[in-house]
């Protein structure tokens, strides 16, 4: 007997990464060769012709899984019904712009997004969140959401864990396939930490730890972590464009793993929000060593880590906390100044305003 159709969203589906995503959805690498899909692609008003340039290619290639296309400028269109959505829409960061200036463009984005995906949404709709900075984005569209279980809202490190698995694969000549357990802990940023000390590589003679192939601790303590971390960057550097077909797939591998499962004995990194594991405090959006089955990520309990690591997770962790918080005061900010707009209160609005910036202790 045939599925039923899964509805999947994704935002900013005219741009790059959009446009890498959704012929694999459709040819069905994100939920399985034997799952119907009907996307829904959302995108702003200035894009609207290129996005229903990629529903026309979507419909020429007649992909067999598709069952429909919905490709709309209207955020409730968008998100009515859909199982799951990729977030992939965002403001950039431009020459010139503060990380806060990012977050302020990014709260009125993801405040209509998830306003609409908490009203129109399927049941227990899966979030995943791409966009850039896709820990902090998480959280604001958590704020503006409240109703979407914490554990439904996700944010991508999968590229960043992949990007470890390839350089690993590269170094030692081994398929990628045979390697797993790499972490990537904290950011989708340059201060998150890839850590292979738990990681092992499938070999004739059986499973071996990645340090005892390598061989060379210089290596995997200098090089290969500043490579992972600022791959992005290079990408750019080489491309003048940042990661799309890399982006769209580790996206389609996070969403297949979680909704799926993860195969037994292997983890996967999630940004996930933390529970207060590895003294990560509960709340945080943090990226973490997980297991999915049965549509639930779990986060992985014992991966132990040296003195050197540890100095180095608590700085991430500190990046992590900082960036968040800012995030949080933010959009609480915009939130309340917002609603005294729709009220007509001008002199609470300024008094707000006045309050806040000029004491940001103020936010309770």
């Amino acid at each position: 007997m045939a599925k039923e159709p899964v509805r999947v969203l994704v935002t900013g589906a005219a741009g790059q990464i959009g446009y890498a995503l959704v012929p694999m959805i459709a040819r069905g690498v994100m939920l399985g060769l034997d799952q119907p899909v009907i996307i829904h692609m959302l995108d702003i008003q200035p894009a609207a012709e290129a996005l229903n340039g990629v529903k026309m290619e979507l419909v020429d290639a007649a992909f067999p899984l598709l069952k429909g296309v919905v490709a709309t400028t209207d955020v409730v269109d968008a998100c009515t019904g859909v199982n799951i959505a990729v977030m992939v829409g965002g403001f950039p960061r431009k020459e010139g712009m503060e990380r806060k200036d990012v977050m302020s463009k990014n709260v009125s984005i993801y405040k209509s997004q998830a306003s609409a995906l908490e009203k129109h949404a399927a049941a227990n709709c899966k979030v995943l969140v791409v966009a850039n900075p896709a820990n902090t984005n998480a959280l604001i569209l958590k704020e503006f959401a409240p109703s979407i279980p914490e554990k439904n809202i996700t944010c991508l490190t999968r590229l960043d864990h992949n990007r470890a698995l390839g350089q690993i694969s590269e170094r030692l000549n081994v398929q990628v396939s045979d390697v797993k357990n790499v972490i990537i802990w904290g950011n989708h940023s340059s201060t998150q930490y890839p850590d292979v000390n738990h990681a092992t590589v499938n070999t004739p003679s059986g499973e071996k730890p990645v340090r005892g192939l390598v061989k060379d601790d210089e290596w995997l303590n200098g090089e290969f972590i500043t490579t992972v971390q600022q791959r992005g960057a290079a990408i750019i550097k080489a491309r003048k464009l940042s990661s799309a077909l890399s982006a769209a797939s580790s996206a389609c591998d996070h969403i297949r793993d979680w909704v799926l499962g993860t195969p037994e004995g292997t983890w996967v990194s999630m940004g996930v929000y933390s529970d207060g594991s590895y003294g990560v405090p509960a709340g945080l959006i943090y990226s973490f060593p997980v297991t999915c089955h049965s549509g639930e990520w779990k986060i992985v309990q014992g991966c132990v880590c040296s003195a050197n690591e540890t100095s180095s997770f608590f700085c991430i962790l500190h990046c992590v906390f900082l960036t968040q918080s800012i995030a949080f005061w933010v959009g609480r900010l915009v939130s309340r100044l917002v609603n005294l707009v729709v009220q007509n209160s001008y002199s609470n609005y300024v008094l707000v305003w006045r309050k806040e910036i000029c004491n940001p202790e103020y936010v309770a």
